[in-house]
């Protein structure tokens, strides 16, 4: 039975979260479990964009700040990476308040460079990946709560699309974005290639309503963690008390036999029932994932701009 460990969680003090993150990872064996020395070690949160600021769209960076410890104490060695889809990993984790962070323990900030993989799945026979994350010896998922107006929640499976390099994801989106349920299989083989050592969830302030930035920051006190990204995903949706049959990963992770029912899991510390949001919003009007070929090359030409005019300058200027 796959553990999934919850935990009520209130704060982002460093002191206090470093703290409860040693609780959380308990009764999975610590992150000595998961990291041995030497290990180079993939930290990959969600980091959206850098336009809005303190509306809880990335992963707080004292949560990565605090595991970047953790995996340092162990001996291993942290480097933080992720495909935006506007700008650069370093751009967006600069204007979300990282940089303090990430210059207090050195941490080395990479962008991703695609590579084909094959996968199990005949559908998607060769899917392009980051060749940082496939190379990584230990891959931890730092994902945010956030409802989502095409797939209703983003959580573990889809925050590991991010490791689709460049705009190949807003190819994704018009190609197979016409069906929902072929998108949603595409993002489970995606994690399932990507095979996560340990996902965290950052759930302490989530981000509800029309997601995953357009929406309103929502305190919900919890953290979860687990070695099965699926059954983490599986416990969050009940938590959130959202119909699984909505999200496109749930349903292509039930289909394809890796999802679970709340029986199936162990939960070492808190129950699911413990931590219920009786009144989690979800986008007030849902939107296709498809975003169609107008749309992509505007996306794809506010990306170049933002990672090579917009961000570059935006540094020249703060250093003059």
């Amino acid at each position: 039975m796959p553990a999934v460990s919850l935990l009520r969680a209130t704060t982002y003090d460093v002191a206090v979260l470093s703290q409860s993150l040693e609780a959380l990872l308990a009764p999975l064996g610590g992150m000595a479990a998961i990291v041995k020395p030497g290990d180079r070690v993939l930290l990959k949160p969600n980091l959206l964009t850098g336009a809005r600021p303190k509306h809880e769209c990335v992963t707080r960076p004292e949560l990565v700040y605090c595991v970047a410890k953790m995996v340092q104490a162990v001996g291993g060695q942290p480097f933080l990476g992720d495909g935006p889809a506007f700008g650069s990993a370093l751009g967006v984790a600069r204007n979300n308040g990282y940089l303090p962070f990430i210059e207090a323990l050195k941490l080395p900030v990479i962008e991703f460079h695609g590579d084909r993989y094959s996968t199990g799945n005949p559908e998607f026979q060769h899917l392009r990946l980051s060749k940082e994350a496939m190379a990584a010896d230990v891959v931890i998922n730092l994902p945010k709560v956030k409802s989502h107006v095409q797939l209703t929640l983003t959580l573990g499976v889809k925050n590991l699309f991010g490791c689709v390099p460049g705009k190949m994801k807003a190819w994704w989106h018009m190609e197979a974005g016409k069906d929902s349920d072929r998108f949603g299989r595409m993002l489970v083989e995606t994690a399932r290639a990507i095979s996560p050592d340990l996902t965290i969830m950052d759930g302490i302030i989530g981000h509800e309503g029309n997601g995953p930035s357009g929406g309103t920051p929502r305190p919900l006190n919890i953290l979860a963690a687990s070695q099965n990204v699926f059954a983490l995903d599986c416990a969050i949706v009940a938590i959130l008390n959202v119909d699984p049959e909505r999200i496109p990963t749930q349903r292509a992770a039930t289909a394809l036999g890796l999802n679970y029912t709340l029986e199936e899991l162990n939960f070492p510390l808190a129950q699911p029932a413990e931590l219920q949001v009786p009144d989690w919003k979800l986008p007030s009007q849902m939107m296709p994932i498809d975003f169609g070929a107008p749309r992509v090359l505007k996306s794809t030409f506010k990306h170049l701009y933002i990672r090579w005019i917009k961000e570059p300058l935006a540094i020249y200027t703060h250093q003059s």
